[in-house]
């Protein structure tokens, strides 16, 4: 499925859409806001200027509060800017909403692999998940918290058998770090 195979309106000029592909419009960015979609725009123009391109992501945040589109970018931001404590407080936001998008109903951890189709790297809820999942490894791997950082691994390889997403590379540069050093 593409985003142009996603509906933007009643189909038949009286039924409302799926509410699961307006989420996945929302997670590809295609209903953000235009004023917020021009701010996030802003923010990646002046991403050298730290105050100014934070105020731009702030204003996409009051303009779509909660949009994936807008705690993507802030998550992106954050994560370059190399202030991933903050980046780890946005994963979280992310795979919560993840989870609430796709209707688990639980923590990830109890996420299971009979909720969603995580194989089908087509479906963009499940694919968010995992992706939101994936982002809350790693940063928990780099800001040294080693259990959080591998029992998401191994949650994404129990979802995603065939690791499409690359958690087992993950798992094999932590089993080969030296023990004294953090991910």
């Amino acid at each position: 499925m593409t985003h142009e195979d996603l509906p933007i309106g009643p189909a038949d000029g009286g039924a409302l859409p799926d509410p699961r592909a307006l989420l996945a419009r929302e997670i590809l960015g295609l209903s953000v806001p235009a004023d917020a979609e021009r701010q996030i725009i802003l923010a990646g123009a002046t991403y050298a200027d730290s105050e100014l391109a934070e105020e731009h992501l702030r204003e996409a945040a009051r303009l779509a509060p909660g949009h994936a589109a807008v705690l993507i970018a802030r998550y992106r931001y954050l994560f370059y800017k190399h202030r991933l404590d903050e980046a780890r407080e946005v994963a979280r936001l992310c795979l919560d909403k993840a989870i609430d998008d796709n209707g688990f109903g639980c923590d990830w951890f109890d996420v299971t692999p009979d909720q969603a189709d995580f194989a089908d790297m087509g479906a963009v809820l499940p694919r968010f998940f995992l992706f939101a999942l994936k982002g809350w490894s790693y940063l928990n791997l780099r800001l040294g918290d080693i259990g959080e950082g591998v029992l998401a691994l191994a949650k994404m390889l129990e979802l995603d058998p065939a690791d499409r997403l690359g958690a087992r590379l993950l798992l094999a540069v932590i089993a080969d770090a030296d023990p004294r050093e953090t991910p």
